[in-house]
C-alpha cells in the first residue's frame, strides 16, 4: 500500500466513524446544536470601533465582511465571497481580485512586502481557476520613507511578476504626512481568464472528496513573527511567498471536473479555509492531525508561543478539495512541481455534523476546530 492509499484509507475510515454515530451523547449534541444556532444568526457588529480583530481573517472580520460590506454591496458576484469574482466579459470568462499589503516588518526572511503583493494577487486569481495576466499596483508611501527601500520594493515586485507569468500595467501612488502610515502600504489588484470548464467554489465540497495541502503549513506567519524581533526565539525559517498559478494548473489539468474548489491559506491559516468550505458547502471536514505537514521548526515556535501551525499564515499554500477517487492523482500533480513536493492528503469530507471542521488528535480525541475570534499574529500579509 503506497503512502497516499494508507492515508486515504484512514480518512475514509474516520468519516465513516463520524456518520455512523447515529446518536451521540447529549452533552456532545448540545455543544453542536449551540454551534449551529450562533453560525444560522444573521452577522452584526457589536463593537462602535474598528480593532485589529477586524483585520485578521477569523470570525471579526467575517462579521464585518457579512454585516457592513456585503449587506452595503449585495450582488451575485460578490456574494459567494471567493478569494474572487468570475464573470463573463463578451466571449470570455474573466476572474477579478484585490488585496492590500500591510506587512510588519516591510523586509523579512525569503521575500519583502512587494512580491508578497504580487503572489498574493497572482494567487487569488490563480485559486478561482483563471490563469493570472494584468496587476495593477498602488502605493501609499510615508513620507520619509527611504528611497532606497522602494526601489527593493519596486524591483522585488518586477522580479515576482516575472516568475509568475503577469504584467504589472497600471497604478497609483499616494504620500501622507510623517507618522500616517508605517513607510509603506501596496495595493495590487489582477485580472486573469478562466480557459477551462466548469467552476471552482468552497459551496461545491462533496461527503467522499479528500482535502489537500500543498506543502507544510504556518511558515509565512512565523517567520513575520520572528523577524519582528519582539521575541527571544531563533529559527532557520524563511517566507514560503511564492506564485500558485503552475502548481494549480498542473492540479485542474490532472484532474479534469474533479477539482471541487482551491483556496490560499492566509490569514486564519488552513483552520480558516476549511472552515469556510464546511460552512458554505452544508458539510462535515475530517483532518487527521498528524498528516498535516508542519516543518519542525514552524512546530517547535508554535508550540513555545501556544499556537495552533493550523490557523497560522502561509504565502505559498494551497487547500483543494477534490473528488475522492481522484486524490492519488492530484497529489501526484502536486508533488511533480517544485512548490508542491510537500503536498499531503490531510482529511476527508463527510456529512455529518454539517458545518464543522473536526480534527482527529495525535492522541486520540476529536475536537472541533472553529474559527478564531482574532489572530496571534497580525499584520502578516
Amino acid at each position: 500500500m503506497t503512502g497516499a492509499e494508507g492515508t486515504a484509507a484512514w480518512a475514509e475510515a474516520l468519516v465513516r466513524e463520524h456518520e455512523n454515530q447515529t446518536v451521540r451523547p447529549g452533552r456532545e449534541e448540545q455543544v453542536l446544536e449551540r454551534v449551529d444556532r450562533a453560525r444560522r444568526r444573521k452577522a452584526t457588529v457589536r463593537e462602535e470601533h474598528i480593532t485589529m480583530a477586524h483585520g485578521a481573517g477569523g470570525k471579526a472580520t467575517q462579521s464585518l465582511v457579512e454585516a457592513v460590506f456585503l449587506e452595503s454591496f449585495r450582488n451575485p458576484l460578490l456574494e459567494p465571497l471567493e478569494d474572487g469574482a468570475v464573470f463573463d466579459a463578451g466571449t470570455q470568462r474573466l476572474a477579478l481580485t484585490t488585496d492590500s499589503y500591510v506587512v510588519s516588518p516591510l523586509f523579512f526572511p525569503g521575500g519583502n512586502i512587494g512580491d508578497l503583493a504580487v503572489n498574493g494577487t497572482v494567487n487569488d486569481l490563480a485559486m478561482c481557476g483563471a490563469r493570472p495576466l494584468y496587476l495593477s499596483a498602488g502605493f501609499i508611501l510615508e513620507e520619509g520613507f527611504p528611497v532606497g527601500d522602494l526601489r527593493r520594493v519596486v524591483a522585488s515586485m518586477a522580479k515576482a511578476a516575472q516568475a509568475a507569468g503577469v504584467r504589472i500595467v497600471t497604478g497609483d501612488t499616494k504620500v501622507v504626512q510623517r507618522g500616517k502610515a508605517d513607510g509603506c502600504y501596496v495595493n495590487t489588484a489582477g485580472v486573469g481568464l478562466l480557459d477551462r470548464p466548469g467552476a471552482l467554489g468552497v459551496a461545491g465540497a462533496r461527503p467522499g472528496d479528500a482535502v489537500i495541502v500543498s506543502g507544510p503549513v504556518g511558515e509565512h506567519g512565523v517567520t513575520i513573527m520572528l523577524a519582528r524581533g519582539e521575541l527571544d526565539i531563533e529559527a532557520d525559517l524563511v517566507s514560503d511567498t511564492a506564485p500558485l498559478n503552475g502548481p494549480a494548473a498542473a492540479l485542474l489539468d490532472a484532474c479534469p471536473g474533479a477539482v471541487r474548489c482551491m483556496r490560499d491559506a492566509t490569514r486564519g491559516g488552513v483552520a480558516t479555509i476549511l472552515n469556510e468550505i464546511a460552512r458554505a458547502s452544508g458539510v462535515a471536514v475530517v483532518v487527521e492531525e498528524d498528516a498535516v505537514p508542519v516543518r519542525r521548526a514552524v512546530r517547535g515556535a508554535c508550540e513555545l508561543l501556544g499556537i495552533d501551525p493550523l490557523y497560522v499564515a502561509c504565502e505559498g499554500r494551497l487547500v483543494a478539495v477534490v473528488d475522492g477517487a481522484v486524490a492519488d492523482a492530484a497529489l501526484a500533480a502536486l508533488r511533480a512541481h517544485p512548490l508542491g513536493e510537500g503536498a499531503a492528503l490531510v482529511g476527508r469530507v463527510g456529512q455529518d455534523p454539517p458545518g464543522l471542521v473536526l480534527l482527529k488528535t495525535g492522541f486520540g480525541g476529536t475536537r472541533i476546530v472553529d474559527l478564531l475570534v482574532g489572530d496571534p499574529l497580525p499584520r502578516i500579509c
